[in-house]
């Protein structure tokens, strides 16, 4: 027979106050590594010799790490465990750096750190959230969410702002920023040991590998109640979360870059920290917008859609006037929208979510969310048909559209009640 979930797991330890700390640092670091490549794009167009093909296609192999990364460890760390998940995670997340710092000049090690890179990053997002959900005892029913977004956010602006210092400034730029985050990196997974675990192994599955699939693919479907909130709220507003960050420091850069002159990827580096910087300031305004009555009125959703807009609009605007500074108040209203629509959609998540599919429901949300990260590559690819003002126009209208998405979903479908 198929194993069955257990309705509450019950922790092999009561969790310590401060033992999601540990697992925020393990989000914290795997975020430093898979944001700290984004800067070196150019690095490795100048310096490795690589087409501007071979750089989106580094930038591919990460997507296709961190898809399974997002949606398998969720479902998986439900089953046997959120700490050797999470382990496995951060040693990928290591390993990843180690590959990157000695085959800078081989693409196929390139492809491979990044590859591996993904899966640490979706293991940590979707697995380090939950976990840190169950090990925030007695707090407010969004302050987990904050933690998870902050750490992560967190690992995101500083992995991106201390390699581009390093590749611009540094010795050795093809190497010294991997070996900063592989010092930062390689104590985590032991610290993990040490953290409770939330979710003790089920006992092994003796079914086929079909219904073990069909298992966890269960894992991945939002409950019945939540599937009306879930289709015309999330929906609409996932995949602008990183699709805002994507605009801001993937597209406007590569617009505006020759304002800069040698400075490109310095600039580069400084909207990359600004957008997220941003996004980790928001967090205290995100909380009063989901509050209880946030909840149930959608304030945050709204107001996430809202400021992404005006986003969408400045880079619309700035296409034509190619302006450093326009580019830098785009990347803030963008990072406020990222900031704000990271956290209120993690926390919608966790409300729609019970204990036993909390990993894979996050999973499914993240995985929303980094679709937007392909926008930077459509409008890449369709750029030798149509211009950047048209494009980033019709950017902007989509993110109208959107808006009137949610504001009419959080109008029509009721906040589901939070499920333990």
């Amino acid at each position: 027979m198929l194993e069955t979930k257990q309705a509450v797991p019950s922790p092999a330890a009561a969790p310590r106050s401060d033992s999601w700390r540990i697992v925020a640092a393990a989000m914290f670091a795997c975020g430093w590594g898979g944001n700290q490549f984004t800067p070196l794009l150019l690095m490795y167009r100048r310096l490795g010799g690589y087409s501007a093909l071979s750089v989106d296609a580094f930038l591919g192999a990460y997507v296709v790490g961190l898809v399974p990364g997002l949606l398998l460890a969720g479902p998986v760390s439900d089953r046997r465990g959120r700490r050797p998940v999470l382990v496995a995670g951060a040693v990928a997340s290591a390993v990843a750096s180690l590959v990157l710092c000695f085959g800078g000049q081989s693409a196929w090690a390139i492809y491979a750190g990044r590859l591996i890179t993904g899966v640490a990053v979706g293991t940590a997002m979707s697995v380090g959230s939950s976990w840190v959900k169950e090990l925030s005892t007695g707090a407010d029913g969004g302050l987990a969410a904050r933690r998870a977004a902050l750490c992560q956010t967190a690992g995101f602006a500083l992995g991106a702002g201390v390699a581009g210092a390093l590749a611009q400034w540094g010795p050795w730029p093809m190497v010294t920023p991997y070996v900063v985050h592989l010092l930062l990196a390689v104590a985590i997974p032991v610290l993990l040991l040490r953290v409770p675990e939330t979710r003790p192994p089920l006992p092994r599955a003796t079914g086929s590998a079909r219904d073990l699939l069909a298992a966890l693919a269960s894992d991945l479907r939002v409950p019945a109640p939540a599937r009306r909130r879930f289709r015309l709220v999330i929906l609409p507003m996932a995949p602008w979360v990183f699709g805002s960050a994507g605009l801001a420091y993937a597209v406007m850069p590569q617009l505006v870059g020759f304002r800069v002159g040698h400075w490109g990827l310095a600039y580069a580096t400084g909207l990359t920290v600004l957008t997220l910087g941003v996004g980790v300031a928001v967090q205290p305004v995100a909380k009063r917008l989901h509050g209880e009555e946030g909840a149930r009125t959608g304030r945050a959703p709204v107001a996430a859609m809202a400021v992404m807009l005006l986003g969408a609009v400045l880079c619309a605007v700035n296409a034509l006037l190619l302006s450093p500074w326009l580019a830098a108040a785009a990347a803030v209203a963008l990072g406020a929208g990222y900031g704000i629509a990271m956290v209120s959609g993690l926390q919608e998540i966790q409300r729609m979510a019970g204990a036993d599919d909390l990993a894979g429901l996050t999973g499914v949300y993240y995985a929303l969310a980094y679709s937007g990260f392909l926008l930077p590559t459509v409008l890449a690819t369709l750029a030798g048909w149509l211009s950047y003002p048209v494009m980033l126009t019709v950017v902007a209208v989509v993110a109208l559209i959107c808006l009137g998405l949610v504001v009419n979903g959080v109008r029509v479908a009721a906040a589901v009640p939070a499920r333990r």
